[in-house]
């Protein structure tokens, strides 16, 4: 069997294979409830321990694409405070888009830029100049899902160094509402009281600061 092929039908496999054992719907707000106190003492008796599996769960969860990330945040920030949680979990965040990124680079990415170099010049020669604002504009801004993005790039010529940059900044802001969020589980009863519409707006305002140099480049261009 063609390696692409087999690696591809290998992650097709994980993701149907994680959906029907049901980790999607295993960990819950609902669970991180009830096993709040278990949780805890387990930090407390294995912290590194702990710490690593939750890089890993966080890891698998986005490069296999099950919704869970929120509730991994929210556990992350409970666990190990809202400073350390995010700490781990925008690392693993970022260690799964990266996976994700490679699979669709090996699979389609290189023989797509390869097939179509001509057509893709353009594009490519504008990732290559404003990349950087394009993709923290991405991320910032959760126009298009977490996923998406990763397997997009992947089929660009946009660097491992730029992706992994973006990606890791990029979700910091966001990554913060959640993570204290989880910090203040132990007073708060939803979600929605910490990760207000206000959060969201300036999320997005973050997001249009970040593609400030490529509108700037663009209206430079246009002659007066």
């Amino acid at each position: 069997m063609n390696k692409k092929l087999a690696l591809l039908v290998v992650f097709v496999g994980l993701i149907v294979g994680m959906r029907l054992l049901g980790w999607d719907e295993y960990i819950s707000y609902d669970m991180l409830i009830q096993k709040r106190e278990t949780l805890l003492l387990f930090v407390e008796d294995h912290y590194f321990l702990s710490a690593l599996a939750l890089v890993v769960l966080y890891a698998l969860s986005v490069a296999l694409m099950l919704p869970i990330a929120t509730v991994l945040s929210l556990a992350a920030g409970f666990m190990f405070g809202a400073f350390f949680g995010l700490i781990f979990a925008v690392t693993g965040a970022t260690l799964g888009a990266v996976a994700s990124f490679y699979v669709a680079r090996y699979v389609l990415g290189q023989s797509l830029q390869t097939k179509y170099e001509k057509e893709l010049k353009k594009f490519n020669d504008g990732l290559e100049k404003d990349g950087y604002s394009y993709l923290f504009a991405l991320r910032l801004i959760p126009i298009f899902p977490f996923f998406l993005v990763n397997l997009f790039c992947g089929l660009t010529k946009i660097s491992l160094k730029t992706f992994f940059i973006t990606t890791f900044f990029g979700i910091i802001p966001g990554g913060i509402a959640y993570t204290y969020a989880g910090s203040q589980l132990s007073f708060i009863n939803d979600v929605g009281d910490i990760f207000t519409p206000q959060i969201a707006i300036a999320l997005a305002l973050f997001g249009l600061v970040a593609l400030i140099p490529v509108i700037y480049k663009r209206f430079k261009k246009v002659p007066s």
